[in-house]
């Protein structure tokens, strides 16, 4: 992926302005008792992610539509490729959507910010600058 696109923010989870900086203070997903911990500012743009209270609460409305193309993925893997029945399939999707919840939360929310925010290529090379 290239640097610069919304794609590139929204699969690293990197600032939507100068993408140098990942939002979030802990990498892993999967830290369930960080998984909402997110800087408050970029460091390198000093771009603010909260832009409102409860700006990220917009962010369930997208998580729904995610939720549900990974569930619509495991019950096509399931029940097409694999011929599984509809239970199987069932038991897929719940799976899936269990397993993969703190990677949708993330998904969400970075797609949530790029759609109010988007990449300035002066305040990257700025920042690239101040920090050479």
């Amino acid at each position: 992926m290239l640097k610069g696109t919304k794609a590139y923010s929204i699969f690293t989870g990197t600032c939507p302005v100068c993408q140098n900086e990942s939002m979030y203070e802990e990498s892993n997903p999967y830290k369930i008792s960080k998984i909402f911990n997110m800087h408050n500012r970029c460091s390198h743009c000093n771009t603010k992610y909260k832009i409102e209270p409860s700006f990220f609460y917009g962010a369930m409305y997208v998580s729904y539509a995610v939720g549900v193309a990974f569930a619509v993925a495991a019950f096509i893997i399931s029940y097409v490729f694999f011929g599984g029945g509809l239970m199987t399939s069932f038991i897929a999707i719940v799976g899936t959507l269990v397993v993969l919840m703190p990677v949708i939360m993330r998904l969400s929310r970075n797609i949530w910010i790029n759609l109010f925010m988007h990449y300035d290529k002066e305040k990257a090379s700025k920042s690239q600058k101040s920090l050479d």
